[in-house]
């Protein structure tokens, strides 16, 4: 099986410019772009409760100016520009939380699932040559997105404390042959290097476990590294196009913050859903004739 894999990776790369060309087509007959809008409208509507969801529980056991300090990085990575307006959001919650009660708590966990099971659906036409031989139990996919958000906010705890730590190693300085040097701009840097490792673990576990089937380590780190190398690029774009060229305030006023997250919501669904085009493609590249029809799930 090792050998198989070498010589299709090796056939990839042989020929990388066919291959980028069929991802693009396959892409684009997927009608990626539609479903990273159908990805990125419901994220929207899920990012503030699950954030609500994180922080009362997690509040618990972090102070709250280390948890929103934490999340505000988190957030950053996320919506990029908009992180402090949510973190605003989120402390005046905390401030009130005596107001939610089980109603509240329970439509806030329904609105927090959204997201993830649109993203199930999507990566199902994606990966529709998997679908086609092997379904998912509807029982698994009800639960599949309540044990993202568990994974999630176990996942936020441990950003908080690494952050945390971090910053206390930035506000110390060592003496190097006699030079006072601060260690600020070092625990920025780690920092940085541990936001990307987070980000392409995360990006990898969703290529595992959101398709049918069971795809390798492999290839689902192909995906997240993908993905994540070019969000990284884009989100920087979106950060100085936001604080130098736009005029989305004069245009949408109060609806802005609104507006800038749902596009960026819709840049990092786009390239999501692009690195499990890449993941589908790669399994089929070489094994297919070039002009082979994509599979279709048949309903009824």
């Amino acid at each position: 099986m090792r050998t198989i894999i070498d010589e299709h990776a090796l056939y990839v790369a042989k020929h990388p410019g066919t291959f980028v060309l069929q991802t693009l087509k396959a892409f684009r007959a997927n009608q990626g772009l539609l479903l990273a809008g159908a990805v990125a409208y419901y994220a929207l509507l899920s990012i503030v409760p699950l954030m609500i969801l994180i922080v009362i529980a997690l509040s618990r056991v972090v102070p709250e100016h280390t948890l929103l300090t934490a999340l505000g990085h988190l957030l950053q990575w996320l919506v990029p520009g908009q992180s402090g307006a949510l973190v605003r959001e989120l402390a005046h919650f905390l401030a009130h939380r005596e107001v939610v009660g089980w109603v509240l708590f329970l439509t806030m966990l329904f609105f927090s699932s959204l997201a993830f099971t649109v993203l199930e659906n999507a990566m199902s036409l994606i990966f529709v040559h998997r679908v086609v031989i092997r379904r998912r139990h509807f029982l698994l996919s009800a639960l599949l997105p309540y044990c993202y958000i568990l994974f999630l906010g176990v996942g936020s705890l441990i950003v908080t404390l690494v952050s945390s730590g971090l910053d206390v190693m930035g506000a110390e300085a060592v003496d190097l042959f006699g030079t006072h040097v601060s260690l600020q701009g070092f625990s920025r840097v780690v920092l940085y290097l541990l936001g990307l490792a987070g980000e392409i673990f995360v990006l990898t576990s969703i290529y595992m476990v959101m398709p049918v089937g069971r795809p390798s380590l492999k290839h689902a780190l192909l995906g997240g590294i993908v993905a994540a190398l070019l969000w990284e690029i884009t989100r920087h774009v979106l950060v100085w196009y936001f604080a130098t060229l736009s005029q989305v305030s004069v245009v949408y006023g109060s609806l802005t913050m609104a507006i800038v997250i749902l596009f960026s919501l819709e840049w990092l669904a786009t390239l999501l859903l692009f690195g499990a085009q890449v993941i589908s493609q790669y399994e089929r590249f070489g094994l297919e004739p070039p002009d082979a029809p994509q599979p279709r799930i048949k309903t009824g």
